[in-house]
């Protein structure tokens, strides 16, 4: 039993930089997020052992998630939050992003990331930098596959509009 409680406190501590990236994300202060994640941490060690044949990764991630949510809710932030029930509604771009610089691309889509709805940049670095599945995600999220696919897509419309409408005076000198 001891055995495996180690191997799983190791594979918790491998997704660490995982659950920092999206604590940052959802909360976007350094220090915030990391207590985010040291409070999931060590919620996660507690419930470890009903972790059975989950995924760590997932869970871990989902701990962090709610942790975040609360978080947010205690400290009454709710500026970055939307009711996605009242989403804005998006037209698609077939424009490039200006300039071809991969800095200033790179800088540019920070940037945009930033400014989306707390939910948006969920479920976009979930999906897109974590790697996560659509049936992870709609495990993690409590939503059903079809709005995981729609939540994606309006997220993908915003972030394409946020980056196409920032100009180049408006990115920071470093990232």
């Amino acid at each position: 039993m001891r055995e495996e409680q180690s191997r799983l406190e190791k594979q918790l501590l491998a997704h660490l930089d995982g659950a920092y990236n999206l604590a940052r994300w959802l909360i976007e202060k350094d220090q915030d997020a990391q207590a985010v994640v040291q409070e999931s941490y060590i919620q996660a060690l507690r419930e470890i052992a009903g972790f059975g044949a989950a995924d760590v990764r997932v869970q871990l991630l989902t701990i962090v998630r709610n942790t975040a949510y609360t978080w947010i809710r205690k400290r009454g932030d709710h500026s970055n939050m939307s009711a996605f029930e009242d989403a804005i509604h998006v037209g698609s771009s077939s424009e490039p992003l200006p300039g071809s610089d991969y800095n200033e691309r790179k800088q540019r889509l920070h940037v945009a990331l930033s400014r989306l709805p707390v939910e948006f940049r969920e479920i976009l670095v979930l999906r897109e930098i974590e790697g996560w599945s659509y049936a992870q995600l709609a495990s993690a999220l409590d939503i059903s596959a079809a709005m995981v696919l729609s939540r994606l897509s309006r997220a993908r419309q915003s972030l394409r509009r946020v980056a196409s409408g920032i100009r180049r005076n408006q990115l920071p000198g470093e990232l």
